[in-house]
């Protein structure tokens, strides 16, 4: 579901990226490829939280995440396998370590809290939250690495606020004097949007030492067993064929999405890669306004007024506008979008 990318920090005794960083990465200009790849990781994004409010009726929440990274493991470890690519731990030292805990920790923490918060709000709501996690990304940023924000982030970083004011205006009373259940699930997206950035810093340092998908193959074995002692994979037997397959979306969709992700990235410059990934959240209210004509009962509708979805739409623009004022050299790092 993120939808996001970030350019490598310039160094701090020069205003321009060394001439390292210009040879990183240069893409095709295959402008279309990009968007079509960019498109189709928003929208697997954003059918993701859809099909995993339905399943968690079923199954729970440690459950669905412990196969999720499991399914993660082994198509990226094979994959690396086969490329002869597969990471080195005898190559990370102490410092990496920590760095490498602080990602296990946060991206682990990011797809459980993600899955919790559904139990409680809509998936359109949960979308519109999660959008701020590549602001405190980009926040992040300014405090860990001393980055600069520029006129344009700063200004779409007020118009995500003021959007996601206009989104709750029927809910911001309860949202503030009261802690029920809507609450409380708007608090888990919150935090997970939060350790979400933490995971993203700490994969921006790891990425100086090994590939991106050398680093979550890290992250996804070690997530496997660190949710199985809280998993129960025999509710696996209990599904019906219809939620079985909803399980196997949820698993292959991750994946899937941040392939075309990191190929889009090939052909088309990370922030035009992450506008087009911000209208994910569109695309869930979207998709369950289809699905409540088409499949009556499938999934509940999402109770929005005309204020809400005006403030979904604002949200929407603040973020692109954030992704497009981030200008870096050619040298693109891109970090897997929140959950």
């Amino acid at each position: 579901m993120a939808r996001f990318a970030m350019g490598r920090t310039r160094l701090q005794y020069g205003p321009k990226p060394t001439r390292f960083l210009r040879a990183m990465h240069k893409t095709t200009g295959n402008w279309k490829m990009g968007l079509g790849l960019a498109a189709g990781a928003a929208l697997m994004w954003g059918a993701l939280p859809i099909a995993l409010k339905v399943l968690i009726e079923s199954m729970d929440a440690y459950t669905i995440t412990w196969y999720r990274f499991l399914v993660a493991a082994m198509l990226v470890g094979s994959v690396l396998g086969l490329r002869r690519r597969l990471p080195r731990l005898g190559t990370l030292t102490t410092g990496r370590w920590y760095l490498l805990t602080v990602a296990v920790v946060g991206l682990c923490a990011n797809y459980l809290l993600y899955v919790l918060g559904l139990a409680y709000i809509s998936p359109g709501t949960a979308q519109i939250v999660i959008q701020l996690a590549p602001m405190f990304l980009l926040l992040g940023g300014l405090i860990v690495f001393k980055e600069s924000f520029g006129r344009l982030q700063w200004t779409g970083l007020l118009i995500l606020i003021a959007g996601l004011g206009l989104f709750f205006n029927d809910r911001l009373a309860d949202l503030v004097t009261a802690f029920g259940d809507y609450t409380l699930g708007v608090a888990l997206i919150f935090v997970s949007a939060i350790v979400w950035a933490a995971y993203a810093l700490a994969q921006k340092q790891l990425l100086k030492y090994m590939s991106s998908n050398a680093v979550l193959m890290l992250i996804y074995v070690a997530a496997v067993f660190l949710f199985l002692p809280l998993a129960d994979p025999r509710t696996l037997l209990d599904l019906t064929s219809a939620e079985l397959w909803l399980l196997v979306f949820c698993c292959f969709n991750t994946v899937l999405a941040y392939g075309c992700f990191a190929a889009s990235l090939e052909h088309w410059e990370a922030s035009r890669v992450s506008a087009v990934l911000a209208i994910s959240p569109l695309f869930t209210i979207l998709f369950i306004a289809v699905l409540g004509r088409l499949v009556p009962g499938f999934i509940a509708p999402e109770d929005l007024n005309a204020l809400s979805i005006i403030g979904a739409l604002i949200v929407v623009v603040g973020s692109m506008m954030t992704a497009l004022g981030r200008r870096g050299p050619d040298g693109i790092v891109a970090a897997q979008p929140p959950d």
